[in-house]
């Protein structure tokens, strides 16, 4: 049967997305890229978007780690969206996770957990009962999210952050490497240290 299931960019990232999607037996056609650098990608073609032919039945999931780019692709485009969730992810029954997102090997996402659309959810993440994250988040691999945390639009928390319980953290914030959030962050914020510091904020 033909597949009408598409990724778009062809990057690292999208070696990951189409890994999981296979191991769902989630046939892609091809991956589709503003400006490709490759024919191919795990031996599924990529094709450039201008020579791309859309139609209604098509589903993509956006492979782009960068949340603003993700953000306006979504804006531009009208696609139908497929949602990415490895086997090996642990999911509870309670949670809800939105189209186009991606939830990588090893995630644990507990009950009572809202997870936006087109978020990241990256390898051995781990958000714990109540979080509730906005659109275009990126949890980087093994940053941790205690209960009752509320991340805001297009936020990234950085490889091996932590969380404590009940914060609030802005959108568009970046959270560096190693952080420890014990403390409320206000939108457009950089992040770092322990415990994290403010050391300028987001332009955009």
């Amino acid at each position: 049967m033909e597949s009408h299931n598409y990724i778009f960019g062809a990057s690292g990232h999208a070696k990951v997305v189409l890994d999981i999607l296979l191991s769902n037996d989630i046939l892609v056609a091809s991956i589709i890229d503003d400006n490709p650098k490759v024919d191919f990608l795990l031996s599924v073609p990529v094709v450039k978007t201008s020579a791309f032919e859309f139609n209604a039945s098509s589903k993509f999931i956006i492979a782009i780690g960068d949340n603003w780019v993700r953000k306006e692709i979504v804006e531009r485009h009208l696609f139908n969206y497929l949602t990415a969730i490895h086997q090996k992810a642990v999911i509870s029954s309670f949670a809800a996770i939105g189209e186009g997102s991606v939830v990588m090997p090893q995630v644990v996402v507990n009950a009572d957990v809202t997870i936006g659309k087109h978020c990241i959810l990256n390898s051995g993440s781990i958000i714990e009962h109540d979080c509730v994250l906005s659109d275009y988040v990126h949890i980087s691999p093994n940053a941790s999210l205690a209960g009752n945390v509320s991340v805001g639009e297009g936020t990234q928390i950085g490889i091996g952050a932590s969380v404590i319980q009940g914060i609030t953290i802005g959108k568009w914030v970046t959270i560096g490497a190693g952080a420890v959030i014990i403390e409320d962050v206000p939108d457009f914020a950089v992040v770092v240290g322990n415990p994290g510091r403010v050391i300028k904020m987001n332009l955009k």
